[in-house]
């Protein structure tokens, strides 16, 4: 399944949740996704557990 196809569907679920439940259940919705998708780069082997926590190197610096 393409990126574009998880994208559609993701959008059309959390447009179902603010519909039907409101704001709050849109907000659940996002943020059960979210944890989701880190869990999934976790267990593809895209992300590492420091990744998240480790503070920007002194030359890594963004304005």
């Amino acid at each position: 399944m393409s990126m574009a196809v998880v994208g559609m569907v993701a959008g059309m679920a959390l447009g179902f949740a603010g519909y039907f439940g409101g704001f709050g259940a849109f907000l659940l919705i996002a943020a059960l996704g979210a944890v989701g998708f880190i869990a999934g780069r976790f267990l593809d082997g895209d992300l590492e557990p420091g990744d998240l926590f480790r503070g920007r190197e002194r030359g890594d610096r963004r304005r």
